[in-house]
């Protein structure tokens, strides 16, 4: 008999959820006994991660859509997909995705109800399956992982989940987002043309991460600052444009610096050479850059809604993210002020510091032995 967790997002590289999957998984392999199998649905974007090539595999091969239709029409139908998994003991889905194993205990990571509470924020296809899906599946769970208490706090108000069925395990920086040296803070600067003076804004480019805004707030900012720059890393994900209209209109396209993808080795560099870190989001579940950001020493300017004054607490400024000029004035006294900036830089390690992925396994496993217990 073994324990499953579904490693889909990691292998077909779905940003945030993907990066918990990794960590969680690549932490935990240190804390078992005995390694988990891990599962996963190969697509055409499926890459190997070199790692785990020692952990035993099992893999389906369906379309990313198709293969969420079929588990979810699994659950409505009370069917099991046991013989995609064998001997198992336990799954873990890292997703928003149950796999129907009838008998078998089943832990659901969830990250955020964001569909429920934006829904102008989603594709309408994936709203209308998360809306119909994730009822089924909360309640179909033996045990729920929330990474916030934000997330916890949805999942009562809105499904009603008991409390004592949620457990909150928060993410972490991966050990390589730390103060790194300026000869490779001059690299990555050299690498990807980075302006002297900038706001950072890490994540996949999309409405809830409220980034049209941010762009009004620089161009108010550069009335007084016309060195200061906003560079964007994240690829283009959905319902865009409003962004990169928002650019136009306010004539900002020489000050706009979009990277897209960077390679993880260089993320740290990057967040170490940027003057604030903004964390503009209207809603995160977990909100990790802003602990990535702290771990890399950089300051921190954030929103204050849901997760992000959970994991940042007194070492952020935070701002409202739907009011532009309350955003201005938060990020135009930091930038103003190089003193404070110096201690939100000191202090931004040992915050992120007290979240750590070997605590998020060892917390993950002590739900595995309760629900088999």
């Amino acid at each position: 008999m073994t324990i499953y967790i579904d490693v889909s997002a990691a292998v077909n590289s779905r940003a945030g959820l993907g990066r918990y999957a990794h960590s969680l998984v690549s932490a935990m392999l240190g804390e078992m006994h005995a390694p988990p199998t891990l599962f996963y649905n190969r697509t055409h974007d499926t890459r190997e991660i070199p790692e785990w090539a020692h952990v035993p595999q099992r893999s389906i091969r369906m379309g990313y859509k198709p293969w969420r239709m079929a588990v979810w029409l699994g659950q409505l139908a009370h069917l099991s997909y046991r013989r995609l998994t064998p001997d198992v003991e336990l799954f873990h889905a890292t997703e928003h995705l149950l796999l129907p194993l009838r008998g078998v205990p089943t832990v659901l990571t969830v990250h955020d109800l964001i569909f429920k509470l934006f829904p102008q924020h989603h594709r309408k296809l994936n709203y209308w399956f998360l809306n119909a899906a994730m009822p089924l599946f909360v309640r179909r769970a033996d045990a729920i992982i929330a990474v916030s208490h934000a997330t916890k706090n949805d999942l009562i108000r809105y499904y009603g989940t008991p409390d004592n069925k949620i457990t909150v395990v928060h993410e972490a920086a991966a050990p390589h987002f730390r103060v790194v040296s300026s000869a490779e803070v001059a690299r990555v600067r050299a690498k990807y043309h980075l302006p002297e003076r900038f706001l950072l804004a890490v994540g996949t480019i999309e409405p809830r991460k409220n980034l049209a805004r941010l762009v009004e707030s620089l161009a108010r900012l550069r009335r007084d600052d016309h060195r200061l720059h906003l560079v964007v890393v994240g690829a283009k994900g959905w319902l865009y444009e409003e962004f990169f209209k928002r650019i136009e209109e306010l004539g900002q396209q020489e000050a706009v610096h979009v990277l897209g993808y960077v390679p993880d080795e260089d993320l740290p560099a990057v967040f170490r050479a940027a003057t604030l870190y903004v964390m503009a989001s209207v809603y995160e579940g977990a909100g990790l850059p802003v602990l990535e950001a702290m771990a890399c020493g950089v300051p921190v300017v954030s929103s204050r809604e849901s997760s992000m004054p959970e994991l940042g607490a007194d070492v952020p400024r935070y701002f409202t993210p739907h009011d532009v000029d309350h955003m201005t004035d938060v990020i135009g006294a930091v930038l103003a002020d190089e003193a404070l900036r110096a201690q939100m830089a000191a202090a931004g390690p040992k915050r992120a510091a007290q979240f750590s992925w070997q605590r998020a396994a060892r917390e993950t496993l002590a739900i595995y032995q309760r629900v088999l217990g």
